[in-house]
């Protein structure tokens, strides 16, 4: 067989030019109308939620009084079920948009998948005919014009090799953009998601509570008063609650609020979350437990309550040296100033270390790239990782460069768990999926806690 006719078959039978045109895609997407109707749904709800918004300030400006609380929750009500049902309009359309993306990720998966194909052919033929020799050419040839057409062949085949090359690294960017707008789509609905499930149950709440206040208006059991002052009471209750801190004393949760209220208006980061985190610190720390550092050259340590040794609890020198330096400046004694146990007594490969400082738990050589910038938010000349307020404020500044200030449960839970393991929640894994899930369920506790206080 002449090598020109092989070339042109497989050019002409495998169609590499054509092996990447667009096949057509089947799903299930919302016509143009469908989107249509779901804009103007989306638009109305929206000035449903402003109409009870202004309702709500207004009732607001007419509280301590039965009525008043009523009218309150009764508005409450009415914009959160406005708020479910714009967000059940949002994750239809994301739901839309998300298979419009998958669609176009299979299809260039396709794309590449033919073009892989017909290129592993062009390649074969190349490799063929590099192997003969230009006397075995000449020879296998009848006359000298079938030789040009073969070498002509070469040529278009070499040609379109290159083509074919840029083509699949050009698609392959375009499904790593598709990809990652997937994500962010996929991030959207789970948020859109999770506020809804938020509004349901603060409306049964809310729902409750008025039926409470209601009843008190009908059999007149309880004075409106003795509602205040209850609430009053659960207020003082609140405030005073002991705060745990890992590794120093613990403080009131107004103290602890008053903290991260601060720090959020330094990084963005919601004040409930930040508590949460530093509980969350404080919970484990009750199962890892807090050592103390016996030799600065290796790293070694005792458990403070067990003085059981622990091996290179700090790594020596990257943390032992800040370590020192800090504990130094502040004036203490890094001989008996507490740090985190490391998971097992003996130092194997892939065990890890302890050494994480205080209630935000930085190890010390984290501590000193944040120095600057505490010192600066916190109007100090040294911040102090022990100190609660510092800690707070620093982490705060963490979760910030981690993504929290963003404010929405994808992002808080992600950052939570970049915090714990240093890579955002897999549900695969469930050992580093729980931190962030309970960090999520702390900071709806305490976010319960903040809107009572400041509804009295």
């Amino acid at each position: 067989m002449r090598i020109s006719g092989l070339f042109v078959g497989v050019l002409l039978g495998v169609g590499v030019l054509a092996s990447l045109a667009p096949v057509p895609v089947v799903a299930d997407f919302l016509t143009d109308e469908d989107r249509a109707r779901l804009q103007a749904e989306y638009d109305q709800i929206q000035a449903e939620i402003a109409e009870w918004q202004r309702v709500l300030d207004d009732t607001r400006s007419k509280k301590n009084s039965l009525q008043g609380d009523v009218n309150e929750l009764t508005a409450l009500i009415n914009k959160a079920t406005a708020e479910i049902k714009q967000r059940n309009v949002t994750i239809t359309s994301l739901k839309d948009q998300i298979s419009i993306k998958e669609a176009t990720i299979q299809e260039l998966q396709d794309k590449i998948a033919r073009g892989q194909k017909s290129l592993a052919n062009i390649l074969r033929i190349q490799n063929s005919a590099d192997d003969r020799s230009v006397a075995e050419l000449v020879l296998s040839q009848e006359d000298f014009s079938g030789l040009f057409s073969d070498l002509d062949a070469l040529t278009v085949v070499k040609r379109d090799l290159q083509g074919m090359f840029q083509e699949i690294r050009s698609l392959r960017d375009d499904i790593e953009t598709q990809k990652t707008e997937l994500t962010a789509k996929q991030q959207q609905e789970l948020n859109a998601q999770y506020e809804m499930e938020l509004s349901r149950r603060q409306i049964q709440k809310n729902e409750a509570a008025k039926s409470a206040l209601l009843t008190i208006a009908k059999t007149e059991e309880k004075t409106y008063e003795e509602v205040l002052a209850e609430r009053q009471r659960k207020a003082e209750q609140i405030k005073n609650a002991l705060f745990p801190l890992r590794d120093t004393e613990g403080i009131s949760f107004a103290d602890a609020l008053d903290y991260a209220t601060y720090a959020e208006q330094k990084t963005g980061v919601r004040a409930a979350f930040i508590l949460a985190i530093l509980s969350q610190e404080s919970d484990l720390g009750k199962n890892v437990g807090s050592c103390y550092i016996t030799s600065l050259t290796t790293g070694d340590g005792i458990g403070k309550n067990t003085g059981r040794v622990f091996e290179k609890v700090m790594k020596a020198p990257r943390d032992t040296d800040p370590f020192e330096r800090i504990t130094r400046t502040l004036g203490i004694s890094w001989g008996v100033t507490p740090v985190s146990c490391p998971t097992a007594t003996g130092y194997y490969s892939g065990r890890g270390y302890g050494g994480a400082m205080g209630p935000s738990q930085f190890i010390p050589s984290t501590w000193v790239l944040y120095e600057a910038r505490l010192a600066k938010a916190l109007s100090v000349s040294t911040p102090n990782p022990w100190n609660a307020k510092d800690a707070v404020v620093a982490t705060a500044l963490y979760m910030s460069d981690l993504g929290a200030a963003l404010q929405t449960y994808t992002a808080e839970r992600d950052s939570a768990c970049r915090y714990y393991s240093g890579r955002a929640c897999d549900n695969k894994s469930p050992k580093n999926s729980f931190y962030g899930d309970s960090v999520i369920a702390k900071a709806e506790q305490f976010q319960e806690d903040i809107d009572f206080l400041k509804g009295i």
